[in-house]
């Protein structure tokens, strides 16, 4: 049998330079134990040794495009505020007071030109400096000559992306994000803008998401209604530093399903949603694939659009991006889905999952968001408004579309298998590579970190 998944893809014979496998890298097959999922001890050392040593990604350039526009990060015991200096730069601070540690920011996005404490209104600059101290006058001078500015962290932004991390001993952004930088900024981001953002509290440990969404294996099982139209013989790469590549073929047949030929529904779906009329169209269900990309070339063209850059996998596949720790980032050329998995501060059996979708807008005749997107007429395409963030509450479906509504329904169940003393660890499949991948690097942090 061949263990290398990058010889799995439909588009294996692809010449184009963005489909060019990675080198393989054998994770080998240890066991690792089930203590990593459920031990509130491993969960806050996860939370020294890797999430405040490593770049987190705190959200995407566009909601902080202007001088004043900010936004809130929140993850796991922490908060902090990413802003647009007045000369362009970016700025990102602890949300807390320095007087007496109220947050200063409620909210998820804004605009503004200084931060005030709802305390005791100690004012702010952009850059974090002290503006003004209330009754200055009944404060000790030795009170004040302490350090009385906001704390700041570092922040970086590439790809239309910003990162933030708490430590100053991490490597440029660009340096650890290595192979896959170049990638994703094939996509432009900083085009886009968000155009839907939720957040949902899951009853599962963070890496159970991880888990749930670096693999295709799944999709038969807990997605039936995917068969006929996503394929589950995918193209995995791995790369230095934990990050991860997966083509997750679109307008295919899923392996398990019992007609690999003719036109299901679900492709006659994606053909329309190119262009193509599917009652006419008279390839095979593998030869679909290969027309929606042409169509959309031949679409693009028309519309004054540069699809010349893509390869076709990039046309007509999810091109999905792990980015260690917490995040993965599903492109496509006309929208991009940001996803994080969030520690909870205290209960390894929780987490928030917390999704973002980009969307990039072209006011032209016969373009649109992709009907796969589930985004309905309500939803402003355009960018003129920022939407809020929907927050839903542990045990409450997170109305992100079936799928999701479906893995929610079933991580909690798997946590509870995890937490079984039956239960001695995953075994995991080649299907499952990024998964390997991603606790090998989860562990050698936790290995080496001071």
């Amino acid at each position: 049998m061949n263990y290398d998944p990058r010889s799995w893809a439909v588009h294996k014979d692809s010449k184009h330079p963005f489909d060019e496998p990675a080198p393989y890298i054998d994770n080998g097959s240890a066991r690792p134990d089930p203590a990593r999922y459920v031990d509130p001890g491993f969960a806050e050392a996860e939370w020294e040794k890797v999430f405040t040593k490593t770049w987190l990604l705190a959200g995407p350039s566009s909601d902080v495009r202007e001088a004043g526009d900010w936004m809130r990060f929140d993850i796991g015991v922490e908060s902090f505020i990413i802003v647009r200096k007045d000369d362009g730069q970016l700025a990102a601070h602890y949300n807390v007071c320095p007087h007496r540690g109220s947050q200063l920011v409620m909210g998820d996005v804004g605009s503004q030109g200084s931060f005030s404490c709802p305390f005791h209104s100690w004012k702010f600059a952009l850059d974090g400096s002290n503006l003004a101290v209330t009754d200055p006058e009944t404060f000790r001078p030795e009170v004040l000559c302490h350090d009385i500015d906001l704390s700041s962290v570092r922040v970086e932004e590439e790809a239309g992306l910003v990162f933030i991390s708490m430590t100053d001993d991490v490597p440029p952004l660009s340096e650890y994000l290595g192979t896959i930088l170049p990638m994703i900024e094939t996509y432009e981001i900083d085009k886009m803008h968000v155009v839907q953002h939720r957040r949902s509290d899951w009853a599962a440990n963070w890496k159970g998401g991880i888990d749930a969404f670096y693999e295709s294996y799944h999709l038969h099982a807990i997605h039936p209604q995917t068969m006929g139209m996503l394929d589950d013989r995918t193209h995995i790469d791995l790369f230095d530093n934990g990050m991860s590549r997966q083509f997750v073929p679109f307008g295919q047949p899923n392996s398990h399903f019992p007609d690999q030929q003719g036109i299901n529904p679900g492709i006659a779906v994606m053909l329309e949603d190119a262009g193509l009329d599917a009652k006419t169209f008279q390839g095979t269900a593998y030869e679909s694939r290969s027309a929606i990309a042409m169509a959309k070339r031949d679409r693009a063209a028309k519309l004054g659009l540069d699809y010349d850059k893509f390869s076709d996998a990039q046309l007509t596949d999810a091109t999905i991006f792990g980015v260690f720790p917490n995040a993965q980032i599903g492109c496509h050329p006309e929208a991009v889905f940001l996803h994080r998995f969030k520690p909870h501060a205290d209960d390894p059996n929780q987490f928030t999952y917390e999704t973002t979708i980009m969307y990039r807008h072209i006011d032209v005749p016969g373009y649109g968001a992709p009907l796969w997107m589930g985004l309905g007429d309500e939803v402003d395409l355009t960018g003129e408004t920022r939407p809020d963030v929907v927050h839903t509450s542990l045990g409450e479906p997170p109305g992100m579309g079936e799928v999701l509504d479906q893995d929610s329904d079933l991580l909690p169940i798997v946590q509870a298998g995890a937490r079984s003393r039956g239960f001695r660890g995953p075994l995991w499949g080649e299907q499952e590579a990024r998964l390997r991948h991603f606790h090998v690097h989860l562990d050698k942090w936790m290995a080496e970190a001071k």
